[in-house]
């Protein structure tokens, strides 16, 4: 039986989510028992549970995502987004003190928020992460509103963060997309940076072309470094849909090793699941 782990997905129940038009799309009701099902039925044993943005702007509040998970009966974890200011960055690394066993990891919005991965606010957050061994996800490359910041979510801007915090385990989430090669770069010259494979799919014309160019993109960039390695499964619920996602690393031209790690092994190193 494959296990899998899904290291990237999103939950509100709110009205005000501003992800529920991709739910819409995707014929998605977008509710905690939907996605409970749906991992059940694709044999997802864990899931990481990330805000989505609400329609003012800002995520979903940290205390919700928690209680989601609490909800979940252990089949999803949180991971505490952590926005550009010295309270936020304080009040994210105090709840994940509180809820240090159940937090996995943090994640940093990079391209929606007026910050760079290596701004000083984020400093206490890259301490802490760093003595706790919680990674860190950043959002890279396209951004989900035309609003967003490609400036700022290119994935070679984590080079230097990279390099200058070599014990932060740094996530780079929708490997990139467009730049691919940038992030096999990446994760092929730093020993601590990854990146996940969320949010890749979402549909319009061509749809077919995409997948296997997606496929093929992802399957050379793990030639280049070497290594699947680095890989990690995620969907970004509601943004793809589960199957989507599943069927691109099934389509990957690597060795079904490789696609092993893509579905559980790494996610099970880097967030110790």
């Amino acid at each position: 039986m494959q296990r899998i782990i899904d290291a990237h997905t999103h939950l509100s129940e709110r009205r005000d989510d501003a992800l529920d038009h991709f739910a819409r799309k995707n014929g998605l009701s977008y509710t905690l028992d939907e996605l409970l099902g749906i991992m059940r039925r694709h044999k997802i044993v864990r899931g990481l549970l990330l805000s989505p943005p609400l329609l003012g702007g800002g995520p979903l509040p940290n205390d919700d995502v928690i209680r989601l998970c609490t909800r979940s009966d252990g089949m999803l974890a949180p991971v505490v987004t952590v926005e550009p200011t010295a309270k936020e960055v304080n009040t994210a690394v105090k709840l994940a003190e509180e809820n240090r066993k159940e937090v996995k990891a943090f994640k940093v919005r990079l391209g929606y928020v007026k910050a760079s991965a290596e701004s000083p606010v984020f400093n206490t957050l890259y301490d802490y992460a760093e003595s706790e061994r919680l990674p860190v996800l950043f959002h890279t490359g396209d951004t989900a509103f035309s609003t967003g910041d490609l400036a700022r979510s290119h994935p070679l801007t984590l080079d230097g963060l990279a390099n200058r915090r070599e014990e932060l385990r740094i996530i780079l989430c929708h490997f990139g997309n467009p730049w691919f090669e940038d992030v096999a770069e990446l994760i092929h010259k730093h020993p601590n940076v990854y990146a996940d494979i969320s949010g890749l799919i979402t549909g319009g014309a061509y749809a077919e072309e995409y997948a296997e160019w997606l496929a093929r993109k992802i399957s050379e960039a793990i030639y280049f470094a070497a290594s699947a390695d680095k890989v990690i499964f995620g969907t970004d619920y509601p943004v793809t849909k589960h199957s989507e996602t599943l069927a691109l690393v099934r389509s990957l031209e690597v060795d079904d090793s490789d696609k092993e790690k893509i579905f559980h092994l790494n996610a099970e190193r880097v967030f110790r699941l």
